[in-house]
């Protein structure tokens, strides 16, 4: 049984389109579960409590989510984006849920053991939820609590030889093409004579 009520959020599945919260609720329900055995380092219910306090957004006409106060991990200046609940009481779960953003591979290409290795971490030591690819190009990370920040880069880092994204205003995370087995720009790109300007380096 769910842990809170969501009416408002019920209706966002009633349409004939995919509902991000029939994904949250199964995610929420498999982490309760737990098939896995997993360690949770996050409390379980991390999900649920989301639901409960973006419907309580939704009553309210209001975000519970309160910015303010400085997170990160030593020596960075970026990468990890602070993000609060003002509702810790009724929403302990999400009483803090930092955003963490990961460095993309070149031209964003992935083997599948990468990306495993990346969503067992996240399942370990976050929410398990994540956004491929964010605005700033980077593996978007939800939902993760201060005490985790440190243990979660140093895997990135050690590991997985993996860095933190960029999270700054100016500049975010440079991203790069590898050619015509990219995009189709490119492939254009890679048939034009070499005085041709190109938009995307080939190879």
């Amino acid at each position: 049984m769910a842990k809170h009520k969501t009416p408002l959020l019920d209706q966002l599945e009633s349409g004939p389109w995919p509902s991000f919260v029939s994904d949250l609720k199964a995610l929420a329900e498999e982490r309760t579960k737990n098939p896995k055995k997993i360690d949770f380092q996050v409390p379980v219910d991390v999900v649920e409590d989301l639901l409960g306090l973006l419907e309580l957004s939704f009553k309210d006409g209001a975000t519970h989510w309160k910015h303010g106060g400085i997170v990160g991990v030593f020596g960075y200046g970026g990468g990890v984006i602070g993000r609060y609940c003002d509702q810790p009481e009724m929403f302990p779960g999400v009483a803090h849920f930092h955003t963490m953003r990961v460095n993309q591979p070149g031209g964003k290409f992935y083997t599948t053991e990468y990306l495993r290795n990346l969503c067992d971490l996240w399942d370990l030591r976050g929410s398990g939820m994540t956004n491929m690819h964010g605005s700033t190009g980077d593996i978007i990370f939800l939902g993760t609590r201060t005490d985790q920040l440190e243990e979660i880069f140093f895997e990135l880092t050690h590991k997985f030889n993996q860095d933190l994204g960029g999270s700054g205003s100016n500049l975010r995370t440079p991203s790069d093409c590898i050619g015509s087995p990219r995009t189709a720009s490119a492939r254009r790109a890679a048939s034009l004579p070499a005085t041709t300007p190109r938009t995307c380096a080939s190879p």
